[in-house]
């Protein structure tokens, strides 16, 4: 057996500091958040005047829904074969080439539009968002990357702010920008947006990851294998489902907001923009405390106090005609979107050990644009057959309800030991290595244990279900040998030699620590036996 010393822990997020001036401390961080904040800003315009023209070519809030549809949609597509690319390939130079041709895209568009070509080809968001789709989980945790450990809340949380001042911002002067001088315009600034974002990535190109001598993932086993940590982890899986819940429900009003300016309001599109600019006001002004609001309430009570604000909003949205009162409103429920929609992604990133982690947010991105895609088409659908009132209403009472998720998902944040690589307990003794394609691989561990203690090891020896299918087993049991009562087998299944070898490699130190707690249990003078089985037929 390997003797290895014990790994240092890395600080753990109870010290983090609650303030946001901690990772824009960092050079690195505060060049990257600013041309993601410029950057963003550029895209909110984008979205605002697309959605703004599809009323006015149309007058149908079902078409204009779906412009978020369109918006959001290619992140649903591509963001999980993104993160698998990000998780197994250096993005040094993808991001900046990325970033090319969505200028590009966006520079065609421009002209098109500037030359009076049909407004709503001119001014789909589509493309250029599909662009978006491959850059961004790469983008996240490279960002994230430049910030030590204990500062990853508040890093999320500032580039949260980022994303929202941008959606404050953004369709504001879009509004004015549209309203003087045309659509095209709003790409122009799109286009230098997009070309502060290269500039930034350049300067501070993500870092390399480590040499490795496993054998390289491909992009369909490492979809896989995201989707099977997702499914085999509680945190993750409680995250992802309850942000699928509130981005559905709370899509109603970010996809009915321009039939809400335009029917209900009677805003024209300055009016739109600014009704856009105060969603995305409250959401930056409690990106500024929501580090302190989540330490005091805690996780679920911050998620459902909420929930039941947007639900609130929403209702206002439905039934008052009163701009000042709906502005007011707006900023509120901004304020709630941000806190909790930030609170899902920092869980999300805190409970990824580094081997998945952009996957984990494709996941996350997967779960929150993807609903935020369908839910704007379905509640673009009910409001044409209801109206738009019960369909905010609607939407409304089903975020109520999600809170009751809680009961049976519940939201925490990873500790650092189920996040921290470890060295193996063992060295792989094997004479002739198989071909990475190898496989089904079949591994057989022995435990030869004392006797009257076979329950507390069962209960021990469970706990490595998890972690064996969450790292690449496909089938795991325990087995008792019926020729010797005190000898126990854990079974399990990889798929290949190469699946086998990244299983092994992906051990964290929760991982060791339920390790150490079976071997507590051999005989004394008994090890643990491993054997190694390879598919011939």
């Amino acid at each position: 057996m390997q003797s290895n010393p014990a790994p240092r822990e890395a600080p753990s997020m109870s010290s983090a500091s609650h303030s946001l001036w901690s990772p824009l401390r960092l050079p690195a961080f505060r060049g990257l958040w600013t041309g993601s904040a410029i950057y963003f800003t550029g895209n909110a315009m984008q979205v605002m005047a697309a959605s703004w023209l599809m009323v006015e070519l149309t007058g149908s809030s079902f078409l204009a829904a779906l412009v978020q549809t369109a918006v959001f949609l290619p992140m649903f597509l591509l963001a999980l074969p993104a993160g698998v690319l990000a998780d197994t390939t250096d993005q040094a130079a993808a991001d900046p080439n990325a970033l090319a041709v969505q200028v590009a895209i966006v520079v065609v568009l421009s002209l098109l539009a500037l030359g009076g070509r049909d407004r709503r080809r001119c001014c789909s968001p589509l493309p250029p968002d599909a662009r978006t789709a491959l850059l961004s989980p790469a983008w996240n945790t490279s960002v994230a990357d430049t910030v030590p450990r204990e500062d990853m809340p508040q890093a999320i949380t500032a580039m949260s702010i980022a994303w929202n001042s941008a959606r404050a911002l953004g369709p504001s002067i879009a509004g004015f920008v549209f309203a003087w001088l045309g659509a095209g315009w709003v790409f122009v600034v799109a286009v230098a947006s997009a070309l502060v974002m290269m500039q930034a990535v350049r300067r501070w190109p993500p870092a390399p990851h480590a040499q490795s001598p496993l054998p390289a993932e491909r992009l369909w086993s490492g979809t896989v294998a995201g989707l099977r940590y997702a499914r085999h982890s509680p945190m993750i899986l409680a995250q992802l489902l309850r942000t699928v819940a509130y981005s559905g429900t709370g899509s109603a009003l970010w996809a009915l907001l321009p039939a809400i300016a335009a029917q209900q309001l009677k805003l024209g599109a300055a009016g739109f923009g600014f009704l856009m600019g105060c969603l995305g006001t409250g959401a930056v002004a409690a990106g500024l405390v929501l580090g302190k609001l989540r330490a005091r309430l805690g996780l679920e009570r911050l998620v459902a106090l909420g929930c039941m604000v947007f639900a609130t909003v929403m209702l206002i949205a439905a039934f008052v005609r009163i701009p000042t009162v709906v502005f007011a409103a707006l900023a509120i429920g901004g304020a709630a979107w941000m806190a909790v929609m930030a609170t899902f992604n920092t869980a999300t990133q805190s409970s990824a050990p580094p081997w998945v982690r952009s996957r984990a947010v494709a996941l996350h991105t997967v779960s929150a644009l993807g609903s935020f895609a369908i839910g704007s088409a379905f509640w673009g659908a009910v409001s044409g057959i209801t109206g738009l009132a019960i369909a905010l209403s609607i939407a409304a009472l089903a975020m109520t309800g999600g809170i009751f998720l809680a009961r049976w998902l519940p939201l925490r944040m990873g500790a650092s030991p189920e996040v921290t690589p470890v060295a193996l307990w063992e060295d792989l003794f094997i004479k002739d290595q198989p071909l990475p394609d190898d496989g089904p691989v079949s591994v057989e561990i022995g435990y030869r244990i004392r006797a009257g203690e076979a329950e507390e090891f069962l209960n021990a020896v469970t706990q490595l279900r998890a972690s064996r299918r969450r790292d690449g087993a496909t089938l795991w049991r325990v087995y008792r040998d019926l020729g010797d009562p005190s000898r126990y087998v854990e079974r399990f299944i990889v798929a290949s030699w190469a699946d086998y070898l990244h299983q092994r490699a992906r051990a964290t130190l929760a991982d060791q620590d339920i390790e150490a707690r079976v071997r507590m249990f051999l005989r004394d003078g008994e090890a643990v036996t491993t054997q190694h089985y390879i598919a011939e037929r």
